[in-house]
């Protein structure tokens, strides 16, 4: 049909920009690493042993897994570096919410940086093309500069290029970045497309219902989040 052939070629273009993308990042960021550049900045304190953690804030659901989540974590993942996408303004107050219930007096361990929507709910295939390529190069400049120890996410779009920042760091060995992808407990019988995305890259893609677990043994079954 028309509508799959210009979803096919939507995909295609967004692969292929993708790719072209990492290239010639690789190669700056290459060039970047042997001129001794690009060293890790600490804007945040960041005692002795702690993992330095950027964590992917979604919207709604997502956001309310993410932090129940980040409620059973100890204080070792610190500073904390949450990501939300920049028109979502209930996920930042809930994250000041979480934070000050959580951690009470304490303000130095956590940053929220926002960044473009890789795609709006309702967009088209063919425009979000444009939008993925624009918070990809949005965001490996931000993932270059908090340099994680681990990426913690579960299913927002905006996860991908943060998620191939790190990827990209790893590969240049910059510094080993661990990716945690947690799939959203809505997803039952199939994984999502992000989570179908990093399939093979996480170093960890955990599920909330055995049954996907079956279906896709690289994945963990973590029971329930919420």
């Amino acid at each position: 049909s028309k509508f799959s052939k210009t979803k096919m070629a939507a995909v295609g273009f967004l692969i292929l920009g993708i790719v072209g993308l990492l290239a010639i990042l690789a190669l700056v960021r290459l060039f970047l690493v042997i001129r001794g550049v690009g060293k890790e900045r600490k804007p945040l304190s960041e005692p002795k042993g702690t993992i330095r953690t950027l964590v992917v804030v979604g919207s709604g659901g997502h956001t309310t897994e993410i932090l129940r989540l980040m409620s059973g974590l100890s204080d070792t993942y610190a500073p904390r570096y949450y990501v939300i996408a920049e028109t979502d303004q209930m996920s930042e107050e809930k994250v000041h919410r979480f934070e000050s219930e959580k951690h009470p007096g304490v303000s130095n361990m956590y940053v929220i940086h926002k960044v473009p929507r890789s795609r709006e709910v309702g967009q088209s295939w063919l425009s979000s093309v444009f939008t993925m390529l624009y918070a990809t190069l949005y965001s490996f400049p931000l993932v270059f500069r908090i340099s994680p120890d681990l990426v913690l996410c579960n299913g927002p779009g905006t996860c991908i290029p943060l998620c191939a920042a790190g990827l990209l760091m790893t590969f240049l060995g910059m510094k080993k970045v661990s990716l945690v992808y947690v799939e959203s407990i809505c997803r039952v019988e199939t994984l999502s497309l992000s989570a179908h995305l990093l399939y093979y890259l996480a170093d960890h893609l955990l599920v909330q219902w055995p049954r996907l677990q079956e279906k896709f043994p690289r994945t963990k079954y973590i029971g329930r989040v919420i």
